[in-house]
């Protein structure tokens, strides 16, 4: 019989840590939480301090059942769940659960009593916790077990029963003077906050002309310097942007103005100025946390925040390596922390030796401080379990996405402990000057003008850290030890240059881009909203409830997001704020290390909120938000009765007047002369067989397809509109006005799915 019982959180989890402990040893899985707030209603009693009304849920009763039947063999329980908040509380409720009373601690022996149970009268209880499955870090924390930390177990409960308050509170008002099945969230509502605030952003930008103009520029053949260094024609050119004239900084407005200073320039000497030239340091970027990972993740490898933390999960949880045992492989990835425990810097500045030499290890580890208030320095960054375990050495036991975030996980840890690379920079002023006469040609006196050209460009002359890992900083960036973009040849001032030609650019300035799954990420983290484990629910729920969409892996807020969101920054202004969100966050932080009691700071937020709700429920009324359902003139195509305006999950749409006999829908500004029309139209020939193409109808509405249906199977949106432009990606197709499902116009490529390119933005507006 075991004589330990040993429960974490999931069955992958456990069956790790058992072949490690080996005999003596049963671990089981609690399954996540065995106590939860009620679904079906509030489940906290305000009228008694806000106490939570915990329930076992149905799908926890046979875990917390036949956890007691283990209990019942065992004389010792040791309580592993994960290390944060979240695994403090899992601990406690099991406790609850069992029926064990609340553990008192005597130094490290934990003993406790039970209430009307079959279990042993010396059973003890001890609460462990370790940060990665590894056979070393489980023996230490059996050595040395602890208390349950009430503290953290109340800062969880009070993110509960305040994110429970808000969620239950504002969801029904939402419901009543918007539309049924709506939510909020302390944090979900900040998210979709910022969503909708960039978009308006957009859509107010104005954008501006301006034009850049290009010199490409080559040394002369007879430049020594050049034919010594056995230069290639195309090494030796290299491009300068035209940056001052007149020693003032130039900015060219339109055509006209690029065109006078073309007209300036011809005929004229390029000259070598000033060149400077200086050695930088690129540093290496800390460990990962989670939501730095989350930001490299979706950046480098396209996965979502989800399916980031999935994977990690599975690593975390560890694998058969066959000969090399079970082993888990990564440390515990819900992490704020930047810290390396000294085994970790050990066994990390090994590898960095054996397989890159000592000229790539600094004389002492690299430190990181972490920014954040509430970081839990105790804990560690997300980093390798084993480093000695290369991505190459344990590839054939992973699939593809485990071993690209291992591999990920990997390079970032050993990168962060290597020195720095070593770039040599240089930056070249080129000038260039010339007689030049009025545009309309009138002789009003020559004018002469002196023009600066600026080419940049840097060369790694030592790569440090980049030979293993460098972070995008920026989207799309790239730069490896190869890279030879913005490569300069050997230049010396007063050295004369050949002209190739220049390359007059017109551009646009661009609005502020749409938030990606990274980016949302890092403007959570930046504001202080949420925690580590609340980054992949919370970008998972404002998809789920429709307030967003993930379109070209950028977020777009619906019109019931804009509502919503409009609805709660008008009359609830504190929920979605980011300043009071961010001191909730602190508040939870203090509870966690004792210094505020739980009860007091809900009670805090409740009152208030209360108030301001009941003055809402009697102020606001729906048709204020909403508008009232108007009956159009628009006759149903399918019955003849009127269309009404109706308030569905996706906006605005118009029903029958006829429902339910009558279920006919249609987006808003579809006439039945438009539908109609439509359908008279000749939609013309299929490209694939000749035959005709005829309106057809399914699941997503109507379409195009051949009439020489199942012979050919061509089918085509019925909305695409060709435009007399090429596709700006492929330069092979034509642009293409597209509908989505729910009627939002988008413009695309015609050789879809072989040409992927799309845009919200239309081509053929002129830029104001």
């Amino acid at each position: 019989m075991s004589k330990n019982l040993v429960i974490v959180e999931s069955p992958a989890k456990a069956g790790t840590i058992e072949k490690i402990l080996g005999r003596g040893f049963k671990v089981r899985a609690s399954y996540g939480h065995v106590r939860d707030l009620p679904k079906s209603r509030l489940g906290v009693d305000i009228e008694h301090d806000f106490e939570p009304e915990y329930i076992v849920p149905a799908k926890a009763k046979k875990t917390v059942s036949a956890l007691k039947e283990d209990l019942e063999k065992v004389d010792t329980l040791y309580l592993a769940t994960d290390l944060d908040r979240e695994g403090e509380a899992i601990a406690w409720h099991i406790t609850q659960a069992l029926g064990l009373s609340d553990l008192k601690s005597q130094k490290s022996n934990l003993k406790t009593k039970t209430k009307k149970s079959k279990l042993n009268d010396n059973l003890q209880v001890y609460r462990i916790v370790f940060n990665q499955v590894t056979e070393k870090a489980i023996k230490e924390a059996l050595e040395n077990p602890r208390e349950l930390d009430m503290n953290l177990v109340n800062a969880q409960q009070a993110r509960r029963v305040l994110d429970r308050l808000v969620g239950y509170k504002l969801s029904p008002f939402l419901w009543a003077k918007v539309r049924k099945g709506l939510s909020a969230g302390r944090v979900q509502s900040v998210a979709v906050r910022l969503v909708v605030e960039r978009e308006r952003e957009i859509q107010a930008f104005k954008a501006e002309e301006y034009w850049e103009i290009i010199a490409n520029l080559k040394t002369q053949i007879s430049n020594v310097k050049t034919i010594t260094q056995n230069l290639k024609s195309e090494e030796a050119s290299f491009q300068a942007k035209l940056l001052k004239e007149d020693d003032k900084d130039l900015v060219i407005n339109n055509k006209e103005q690029a065109d006078q200073i073309l007209k300036n320039l011809e005929n004229t000497d390029y000259v070598v100025g000033e060149v400077r030239k200086k050695e930088k340091n690129r540093y290496p970027s800390p460990p990962f946390t989670t939501s730095t990972l989350q930001q490299e993740a979706a950046r480098k490898l396209g996965f979502s925040a989800k399916k980031t933390m999935v994977v990690a999960q599975q690593l975390y949880e560890g694998m058969n390596l066959d000969g090399l045992g079970h082993k888990g492989l990564i440390t515990y990835m819900r992490t704020d922390s930047l810290s390396l425990a000294p085994e970790a810097l050990d066994l990390i500045r090994e590898q960095i030796v054996s397989k890159f030499g000592k000229e790539f290890l600094p004389d002492h580890p690299n430190f990181y401080k972490n920014k954040s208030k509430g970081a839990q320095e105790a804990h560690e960054a997300i980093r390798p379990s084993h480093p000695e375990l290369s991505p190459e050495t344990i590839e054939k036991f992973l699939d593809k996405d485990q071993l690209k975030l291992y591999t990920l996980i990997w390079k970032r840890a050993v990168a962060s402990q290597m020195v720095p690379a070593l770039m040599d920079t240089t930056s070249v002023d080129i000038n260039a000057g010339s007689q030049s006469s009025n545009l309309k040609g009138q002789n009003y006196g020559a004018t002469s003008s002196q023009y600066l050209f600026r080419a940049t460009g840097s060369v790694i002359k030592f790569p440090g850290f980049i030979k293993v890992y460098i972070e995008d900083i920026d989207e799309g960036e790239v730069i490896n030890e190869e890279d030879k973009e913005g490569y300069l040849p050997e230049l010396t001032e007063q050295e004369k240059l050949d002209l190739i030609n220049l390359d007059p650019q017109q551009k646009f300035t661009q609005p502020p881009p749409r938030f990606t799954e990274a980016s949302l990420v890092k403007e959570l983290e930046k504001n202080e909203i949420g925690r580590p484990s609340t980054y992949a629910p919370t970008l998972s729920t404002i998809q789920e409830r429709g307030y967003v969409n993930l379109i070209e892996k950028k977020f777009v807020p619906q019109e019931i997001g804009f509502i919503v969101n409009d609805v709660l920054v008008e009359h609830f202004p504190d929920i979605v704020d980011i300043g009071f969100t961010a001191h909730v966050e602190e508040e939870f932080d203090d509870i966690a290390t004792g210094e505020l009691e739980w009860h007091k700071m809900i009670k805090e937020f409740y009152e208030p909120f209360e108030k301001n709700l009941g003055e809402k429920e009697k102020e606001v009324k729906k048709e204020d938000i909403v508008g009232e359902e108007k009956i159009t003139d628009i006759k149903c195509p399918k019955c003849g009765k009127p269309l009404k305006e109706k308030f569905g999950r996706f906006g605005k749409f118009l029903a029958c007047t006829g429902f339910p006999e009558c279920k006919h829908t249609q987006p808003l500004n579809e006439t039945k002369e438009e539908v109609a029309a439509v359908e008279k139209q000749n939609h013309g020939k299929c490209e694939k067989c000749g035959g005709e193409m005829v309106i057809k109808e399914g699941k997503y509405g109507k379409f195009l397809a051949c009439s020489n249906y199942p012979e050919c199977k061509n089918v085509k949106s019925l909305n695409e509109q060709k435009l007399d432009i090429k596709c700006p990606e492929c330069g092979k197709g034509d642009v293409v006005v597209k509908f989505t499902k729910r009627r939002k116009k988008f413009w695309g490529c015609s050789r879809y799915p072989d040409c992927k390119w799309a845009s919200w933005d239309d081509p053929t507006k002129k830029r104001e």
